[in-house]
């Protein structure tokens, strides 16, 4: 390791100490019955971290599933963020979450996270029976960073054939483009920092050449034709607000059928800290599309 990726990763690790200790997010004004297991799951990555939901409810049938990848940047954050939110999208939409705990950079970097989820639901694909899943009915979802990496594995899913039945995707204020220069994209008062942005995207990439990459840069992808269903969900005081709704106009011209929902006012990271109300919101909205991809 020379003396600049030293100082990165000492950056890096000060910065998720930080994040560490901000306090506890939102959380959800109603309780879930779920029960929580964690597990591990091989990858090529090696064993990686998931944590899986089940409805604490009697059921004739094995459940769909669906998977999470929480935010951070690519370089912080863990699966435990979105727990709370986990458990609601398990109680309202009747079906196993997997969250995954997916390796960070810049100690492991693009594609690494992108091939590890998809490995996680490849590896689920091929033994039901671990979770009692159908393996007939999956969804994909995450927030910020994680948006991208669901938005790369439908992607990489295409590419492959269509070989895992994703049947709806979610993209919550994901970063969609890292190859422009965060400082050339919408700028608001409430936005991530152009410099940060930059960082963070810098950090991620093994080479800027792979900024061009489609699973890095989901909007970059030469075809959108054939992706499963898209929520996307943005905030109007986001810069990565404008990137999603193009990426949302390219799958509608596709014919892929997508939900745009934008919420006014709200700034990046709106589901995790802010106003209560509007997350919930929003993560009902996520909640109630999943259910009803899986009823289809």
């Amino acid at each position: 390791m020379d003396q600049q990726q030293q100082q990165q990763l000492e950056m890096v690790q000060r910065m998720r100490q930080n994040v560490v200790g901000t306090g506890a997010a939102l959380q959800p004004s109603s309780t879930y019955a779920v029960t929580v297991k964690e597990v591990m799951i091989p990858t090529t990555k090696g064993d990686t971290r998931v944590l899986v939901y089940t409805p604490d409810r009697d059921h004739s049938a094995p459940l769909p599933v669906f998977f999470n990848m929480h935010g951070g940047g690519f370089i912080f954050g863990q699966a435990e963020m979105d727990d709370p939110w986990c458990r609601l999208i398990a109680d309202r939409s009747d079906c196993v979450v997997v969250n995954i705990d997916y390796s960070l950079a810049p100690e492991h970097k693009f594609p690494t996270a992108v091939h590890e989820c998809y490995d996680v639901v490849q590896w689920v694909h091929a033994n039901p029976q671990s979770f009692s899943v159908n393996p007939s009915l999956f969804a994909i979802g995450g927030h910020s960073a994680g948006g991208n990496l669901a938005a790369a594995v439908c992607l990489l899913n295409q590419q492959r054939g269509s070989e895992l039945p994703i049947v709806l995707q979610i993209m919550d204020y994901a970063v969609l483009d890292v190859a422009t220069d965060p400082a050339e994209k919408p700028s608001f008062a409430e936005a991530i920092p152009a410099d940060i942005a930059r960082t963070f995207n810098a950090m991620y990439l093994d080479t800027p050449e792979d900024a061009q990459d489609p699973l890095a840069s989901p909007v970059l992808a030469t075809s959108v034709e054939g992706l499963p269903e898209a929520l996307i969900i943005t905030a109007e005081k986001d810069s990565l607000a404008q990137e999603a709704r193009t990426y949302a106009a390219r799958l509608e011209a596709s014919g892929v059928k997508v939900t745009l929902k934008e919420y006014e006012g709200a700034a990046h990271g709106f589901t995790h800290s802010g106003d209560l109300q509007m997350a919930e919101d929003a993560w009902y909205r996520m909640s109630d599309k999943i259910r009803e991809a899986f009823s289809k």
